[in-house]
């Protein structure tokens, strides 16, 4: 059996666990007489409506709690979040962003995951390049579901040449097993010019809609490009002219699936619009935003509620003096929001900076990937201004810390202003913009 930390860090506060008598500093060795190997497995051996829990005490005594739980967690957070190591990627994806990076930043940043069970828990996507069949059956048995995917083609040759791994090649029939299980996917395609758009676009999505409803839902994305790819692959970055026959075709593909599957299926990113210099289109037509957290329909939720949000503005004076700092890519429509705010609330003034990704370079230019020491080597010149907003998109988790290490804290010393990250939420960005509560 393979080691595991399963050592309890925290107890929430009258859970089934504090009431059982679980305490932090003890470890949690079998349920219901079951060896565990990860979080997943904890979880699915835990949602039983009576179990019996063995537990090593932290005075090193061994007890044995029978539990009814009514098929609830049982409150209790392990030292690690998966009770294992997280699986690292066996893959040399051509497009790999990791790859891209500049040297000299924390080693973390550098760790590359393509584990399922985090898909599952946190959203991840995933290749399925490292799971064997044995792997596949568990998660089937376990139902692991929704599972997100890094499909990018169905090709399979064409797959094993992107991904580098000659396990890559497999993933349709993997998730045509998932399908005929039950298992929900929602799929992810990083689109390169030459080698997945086009004719092999076409294949992919065609492909992926056979196994709707299953797959539920695939978003297209565009390669992201840093200037550090020196002696990896060669790809092209997408143009103008490039972003919208992608777009055109990919529309198309909308309305048919549309006619056939009553959905739409495959959205387009926000930034594949941009670029292409078409139209965001309006928040109906994302359906429940399915793959917003990979990017696709940000604009667009965040348009509609600023929108509802401005209606509520009381009409007073005001004296304020806010600045948002984003990427080149969404300067145009933030700056039209502040437009439309200065508009609705009289006395504040908003000022809005592109910033330019010179720590990434190449054809970076999202506000998620915006760096602090670029905010503070673009901005230290300009005038203070009350608060400085910025996408929380451009901070790692949960840590108020960018990309290159540089803190919020390491900014607002720089600027000398106060720097507030504010979420992709429209309310909330015209609150944080007037400094009070709609």
């Amino acid at each position: 059996m393979k080691k595991i930390d399963a050592t309890v860090v925290r107890v929430l506060p009258d859970s089934i666990a504090e009431e059982a008598g679980i305490e932090v500093g003890d470890k949690i060795i079998k349920i219901n007489d079951s060896d565990f190997y990860d979080i997943l497995e904890y979880k699915y051996l835990v949602s039983d409506n009576e179990i019996t829990v063995e537990v090593l005490k932290k005075n090193g005594e061994t007890e044995i709690l029978d539990i009814e739980n009514n098929y609830e967690d049982l409150g209790v957070e392990f030292s690690s979040g998966l009770i294992d190591e997280a699986q690292s990627c066996r893959n040399k994806c051509i497009f790999c962003f990791i790859d891209q990076l500049p040297p000299g930043m924390r080693e973390t940043v550098y760790f590359k995951d393509d584990d399922t069970r985090l898909s599952f828990l946190q959203g991840n996507y995933v290749t399925l390049t490292n799971m064997n069949d044995e792997q596949i059956d568990r998660m089937i048995r376990m139902r692991i579901s929704p599972i997100n995917i890094s499909v990018h083609t169905t090709n399979p040759e064409l797959r094993v040449r992107m991904l580098k791994n000659k396990n890559a090649g497999k993933v349709y029939d993997i998730m045509r097993k998932f399908a005929e299980n039950n298992i929900c996917m929602n799929c992810q395609i990083v689109l390169c010019p030459g080698f997945n758009d086009k004719e092999e676009l076409n294949r992919t999505l065609s492909d992926l809609s056979k196994l709707y409803p299953y797959v539920a839902s695939v978003s297209a994305v565009p390669v992201g490009l840093t200037k550090y790819r020196e002696g990896l692959c060669k790809i092209e970055p997408f143009d103008e002219k490039m972003a919208y026959d992608t777009v055109m075709q990919i529309i198309g593909w909308q309305e048919k699936f549309l006619d056939r599957l009553g959905t739409r299926f495959v959205y387009i990113a926000d930034e594949l619009y941009l670029k292409a210099n078409v139209p965001i289109p309006d928040s109906e037509e994302y359906e429940g935003f399915p793959q917003i957290e990979n990017g696709v329909g940000l604009i667009a939720s965040m348009r509609e509620e600023f929108f509802e949000a401005v209606k509520l503005i009381e009409p007073k004076e005001r004296k304020r003096n806010a600045a948002i700092a984003t990427g080149e890519l969404a300067y145009d429509f933030i700056l039209g929001l502040a437009r439309t705010l200065e508009e609705y609330a009289h006395g504040v003034k908003v000022s809005v900076y592109p910033i330019k990704n010179k720590f990434f370079g190449g054809g970076v230019n999202v506000a998620g990937l915006v760096c602090g020491g670029d905010i503070i080597n673009q901005l230290k010149d300009k005038p203070r201004a009350d608060v400085l907003l910025i996408p929380h998109t451009m901070l790692r988790g949960e840590d108020e810390i960018f990309l290159d290490d540089v803190t919020v804290a390491d900014v607002e010393e720089a600027l000398g202003m106060k720097v507030l990250p504010t979420e992709n939420d429209g309310y909330i960005f015209v609150e944080n913009i007037l400094g009070e509560k709609l």
